[in-house]
């Protein structure tokens, strides 16, 4: 299998995963205070993290290694979580497809501008398209409006696009998983510090989806699925890669059918198979 192929697996993979992220952060959110959620969050995969960098006797990143662990640690280890968690105490997670929609080309820039890539005029065509088609989509579902949580959302799209693309050129020195695992132990302490001040005194109020969303962005969200992401970015390239998170809310609607019996529709499909031919010509025009 050739380097490019196994990264759009890779890709492919981190963003099933990361399909799940928002729902469960919703289920969380509503059980859990959203700084305590998200510092909980991240000591729990910062802690697994660095038992496993530790057991496999990593070397520690450089010195410039670090300042790039530091921007990938605020991006997506903090600055994501925390936003999106805020956001969605004002607005459902469908509504936040309308922002997911737009992380692929929050991605592909920050490709361009931290990456070195540079993809064909033909790539950002397709692209755009793609990103019209995930925001028409979610729009036409009659979302209202919240500028508080747009404005929310809007921001985790920047600070998750910064952190892919610097993650990702990061990963083709220190590796993909060690990458993710380095700036989890990077901001352990203070993750850790801040969820102690801020446990509640008792957590007898908080339900069984509360547990549950927890521990899918614990383990999931913050690890697993940047393993398979920040490889997929590095192998296949930022920009073209980046392009698959335009299938990640329509993973989440097939999860809904699949668990919850809702209806797909002909239109669900109809944008699912535009948006599929998006990527396909992303993909072809990346270089």
């Amino acid at each position: 299998m050739d380097k490019t192929t196994s990264g759009w697996i890779n890709g492919f993979l981190g963003v099933l995963i990361f399909s799940g992220s928002l729902p469960a952060t919703r289920a969380a959110v509503l059980d859990f205070d959203p700084v305590f959620l998200t510092v909980a969050r991240a000591g729990n995969a910062g802690l697994l993290a660095l038992c496993l960098l530790l057991a496999f006797r990593e070397k520690r990143p450089t010195a410039d290694q670090l300042l790039s662990l530091a921007v990938v640690s605020l991006g997506v280890v903090v600055g994501f979580p925390l936003l999106t968690a805020f956001a969605l105490q004002h607005v459902t997670s469908a509504h936040s497809i309308v922002f997911i929609g737009m992380l692929p080309l929050a991605t592909a820039a920050f490709g361009v501008l931290r990456g070195g890539e540079r993809p064909r005029p033909a790539f950002w065509m397709f692209s755009v398209a793609g990103s019209l088609l995930v925001v028409g989509f979610a729009l036409a579902q009659g979302l209202s409006a919240s500028p508080v949580g747009d404005a929310l959302m809007l921001a985790a799209i920047v600070a998750c696009g910064l952190g892919y693309a610097e993650g990702a050129r990061l990963s083709r020195t220190l590796g993909g998983w060690q990458v993710i695992s380095w700036a989890l132990v990077l901001s352990l302490p203070v993750m850790l510090a801040i969820a102690l001040a801020l446990m509640p005194p008792s957590f007898a109020k908080v339900g069984a989806s509360g547990w549950v969303g927890l521990a899918y962005v614990s383990l999931f969200s913050m690890l697993i699925g940047f393993i398979f992401w920040y490889r997929g970015l590095a192998q296949g390239g930022i920009a073209a890669v980046g392009q698959l998170q335009l299938l990640q809310p329509f993973f989440g609607l097939a999860l809904a059918a699949t668990l919850l019996d809702e209806e797909v529709s002909l239109t669900m499909l109809a944008v699912t198979v535009g948006v599929i031919l998006c990527v396909a010509g992303a993909r072809k025009f990346a270089k």
